[in-house]
């Protein structure tokens, strides 16, 4: 059953819309899905089970706003629902606070996807193309505006690349790749 249940997209999505009003936090579990989903192509990994890690790495951040809260709290729905070990586990370590430190290849490359994801698509959505033509450079120049998509956090954009063994500029056009083909649902002009 838990196996089938890792694989049930429509399941994961179901709590994500259950637990998830906000657009923006959906569009955001869907772009961390799509760079996650690709990367597990890249790693000859299991794509169903990674990519609803991703979509449900923030499902309960709108009922538990504040880092003593989340993902902890939203730890014990998933085992509830009945999310393995393993997966429960990936989600918490995607947040340095949990001290769940990252050890799977699933773990660090959630890390890398969230903030890098968030970060490309604020990039698109000042874009008058979206992401259709936008490079590696032109987001590095945005992480050097700490005003611009200020809540992401630098230091681990940077960390979750180097926690996954690739170039800055690799991650970068990794995830700008992965998002494309998503660009309308991100609500970004494609």
């Amino acid at each position: 059953m838990p196996d089938d249940l890792v694989h049930d997209r429509d399941a994961a999505w179901t709590l994500l819309a259950e637990w998830t009003q906000s657009e923006a936090l959906r569009r955001h579990a869907l772009a961390v899905e799509a760079s996650t989903r690709a990367y597990a192509r890249r790693f000859g990994e299991d794509e169903g089970a990674w990519g609803n890690v991703a979509l449900l790495h923030d499902f309960d951040w709108e009922r538990h706003p504040t880092l003593e809260q989340h993902p902890q709290d939203g730890a014990p729905v998933l085992r509830e629902r009945g999310y393995p070990d393993w997966f429960v586990r990936a989600i918490l370590s995607h947040a340095h606070h949990t001290d769940v430190a990252r050890e799977t290849q699933l773990e660090r490359t959630l890390f890398a996807c969230d903030e890098m994801s968030g970060f490309v698509h604020a990039c698109g959505l000042v874009r008058p193309d979206g992401i259709a033509t936008l490079e590696p450079r032109s987001v590095r120049k945005k992480l050097k505006q700490p005003s611009f998509a200020r809540g992401v956090n630098r230091d681990d954009v940077v960390q979750g690349a180097q926690e996954l063994g690739v170039d800055l500029d690799e991650h970068i056009a990794f995830v700008i790749e992965a998002l494309r083909p998503i660009a309308g649902e991100l609500g970004l002009r494609s």
